[in-house]
């Protein structure tokens, strides 16, 4: 009997046992989501970042509710969709770079065959 309730109470206490809070998951979504919208994720992948931000803003009230694992996979959601708005976002800038260059290579050409 005695066995019995000693196994009860270490198995009360390990179900009190909890994960550790998702702070550095946190942290990381938050950088995330700051280093999207400096590459201008706003303009170039509004929907990425909006959801990025959603999700941040889901996980840390979770975290304020003490539900930790869900703060967890809400942070790990955002940072992924927030590196993908800044992907998103540096593309564009790269391929509106790229058009620029053609545009000026075009221009030159031209300019090159009129003074022939």
């Amino acid at each position: 009997m005695l066995q019995g309730l000693a196994l009860a109470g270490v198995l009360a206490l390990g179900g009190c046992a909890s994960t550790p809070p998702p702070t550095e998951e946190l942290a990381a979504a938050q950088l995330s989501v700051a280093r999207a919208g400096d590459a201008d994720a706003d303009q170039y992948a509004p929907t990425d970042i909006a959801q990025a931000r959603r999700a941040l803003s889901q996980a840390q009230s979770a975290m304020g509710s003490g539900r930790a694992d869900e703060a967890r996979t809400l942070a790990l959601s955002a940072s992924a969709l927030a590196d993908l708005a800044h992907a998103r976002a540096r593309q564009a800038e790269t391929e509106s770079e790229l058009s620029a260059r053609r545009a000026e290579i075009t221009n030159l050409r031209q300019r090159l065959q009129v003074e022939e």
